[in-house]
């Protein structure tokens, strides 16, 4: 679960935002919408820890990731909160099943392979495991990403954009991927876009 307080950063005099109260049980899903400028993105790295708040409080399992050390909140991070970012980051010499055993590995020392196989499967990218992520498709590299972001079982999952590339039978489908696995999993999962087809999907939502 993730529940935040009072946020509010500043990029310098002219650029200050201020966050509305938010609160996701694990298995729920929160949709963030705005305009471009209105601080989404930079909501979203506050939410994983990429940015420190000006004021406020960031609370993800029960734990003010905003008090932490950057050594801590690294090593909370990759247990605790997964990411699919906009632009998909590859290692471009590992193939598909490896880039999300990675993730596994660099978070807890062991390399998750077999779960990596059973997330890939659900995603239904069974048959490109051995693939280099350059070979797949936007929408079939962005699934991935869920698979790699998930591996871990995180107790928040972020995704920013995930699906403003796509067509509209793929953003459907990750979409609908990215809402089952977070229940499947009991994941807060928190989607912030610009991405209108969304709405349809994810019925609690606040625009900033």
């Amino acid at each position: 679960m993730i529940v935040t307080k009072n946020l509010s950063f500043s990029y310098g005099k002219n650029a200050t935002f201020s966050f509305p109260d938010i609160a996701v049980p694990s298995g729920e899903s929160l949709l963030i919408t705005g305009g471009s400028g209105r601080g989404k993105t930079t909501l979203l790295h506050l939410l994983g820890g990429l940015l420190r708040p000006q004021a406020g409080e960031v609370i993800v399992e029960q734990t003010n990731i905003t008090g932490l050390s950057e050594k801590k909140l690294d090593r909370f991070r990759g247990r605790h909160i997964g990411l699919v970012l906009q632009q998909s980051y590859f290692v471009a010499s590992l193939n598909v099943l490896e880039n999300v055993v990675l993730a596994s590995w660099l978070a807890t020392g062991k390399q998750a392979t077999e779960k990596a196989k059973q997330l890939l499967q659900q995603l239904d990218l069974q048959d490109h495991l051995h693939k280099q992520p350059s070979q797949l498709s936007i929408g079939q590299q962005q699934r991935v990403s869920v698979a790699r972001a998930l591996i871990n079982e995180p107790g928040l999952l972020l995704a920013d954009e995930p699906t403003s590339s796509l067509d509209d039978e793929n953003a459907h489908r990750v979409a609908g991927m990215l809402a089952q696995l977070a229940k499947q999993y009991g994941t807060a999962l928190v989607i912030v876009t610009h991405d209108q087809r969304l709405k349809d999907i994810f019925p609690n939502q606040i625009s900033l």
